[in-house]
């Protein structure tokens, strides 16, 4: 007898899609596009006559008689896997996505957040290189570039994903030491400066009215991760950006002495090359960001 089989390309793609429970998470494992898995899946509905999803606003859910032919045919892929793998599969390099971030921005919150993204997607190699140069002066192509915005660059696709402000930071320890009441009582204590930033502190002062203070010393480091490290450690008080020292903020290495003045910042956004706008591992990336910049608390609390 003929064997009569459906297009095995949408049986792939359905079954992953099932699986998995996402057409994302199934493009990502076929490394296609969202667009194919839903087309692939469309047409195995056309030939067997009937929906294998119910489609609702941002997730899919399998129909009964859909969950049915998923737990038939899974086993049979599974098998198929098995025996192929009896021949030697030859190693295939791992989908690679290369990123270009800000140093601090890099150390203090995407390093920490990096195993969730890679728990997700073990199959993606994320190679990440750190500088604060303008886009066009990289001299590497990146898949990914993060920076401050909005701005607009001809040739790339740009989206916020994470929000914040800033504010004195400083360690538990110091504040024990010398306290801090009110804002005028920064004259008792070193201010830490960044060289690359030189306005925050006059800036701050300003918005507290106390534009005349004069610290008791001051420090300027040429890197702000070093700024910070050493508010942590207790050398002095930070102009904090409320992003990256949201996980000090709650683990208790750094506190908050003052509830504002808040310095407005500019956003941690996105640019994507033009053509790189349909890629699926940027894509999955991008998403990502967005979600883990949705869970950051808008405001950092006292």
């Amino acid at each position: 007898m003929k064997r009569v089989l459906p297009p095995l390309n949408a049986l792939r793609a359905f079954e992953a899609a099932g699986r998995l429970g996402s057409f994302k998470d199934a493009a990502a494992e076929l490394h296609v596009t969202h667009g194919a898995i839903s087309q692939h899946v469309r047409l195995l509905e056309q030939w067997l006559d009937a929906p294998l999803f119910e489609r609702h606003n941002r997730r899919v859910t399998l129909t009964p008689a859909a969950k049915a032919y998923l737990a038939a045919i899974g086993p049979l892929f599974e098998q198929l896997a098995q025996a192929t793998a009896q021949y030697g599969v030859p190693e295939t390099e791992s989908p690679t996505l290369s990123v270009n971030a800000p140093a601090t921005f890099t150390l203090r919150w995407l390093v920490p957040r990096l195993a969730k993204f890679r728990a997700a997607h073990p199959e993606i190699e994320v190679r990440v290189d750190t500088s604060n140069g303008a886009l066009e002066s990289l001299e590497a192509r990146y898949d990914l570039i993060i920076r401050g915005g909005p701005d607009t660059f001809y040739g790339y696709a740009m989206q916020p994903f994470l929000r914040e402000e800033r504010l004195p930071v400083c360690s538990p320890a110091l504040l024990a030491r010398v306290p801090l009441r009110a804002p005028e009582d920064l004259r008792h204590h070193t201010l830490l400066h960044t060289s690359s930033l030189p306005r925050l502190w006059p800036d701050w002062l300003g918005s507290a009215r106390i534009a005349a203070l004069r610290p008791a010393a001051a420090l300027t480091f040429d890197h702000f991760y070093l700024t910070l490290q050493a508010a942590i450690d207790g050398i002095g008080i930070a102009m904090g950006p409320t992003a990256l020292v949201a996980d000090d903020l709650a683990a208790g290495r750094l506190v908050t002495p003052f509830a504002g003045p808040r310095l407005p910042s500019r956003s941690y956004c996105t640019y994507v090359p033009d053509d790189k706008r349909d890629d699926t591992l940027v894509a999955l990336f991008r998403a990502w960001l967005e979600q883990e910049g949705a869970l950051a608390p808008a405001r950092a609390d006292t």
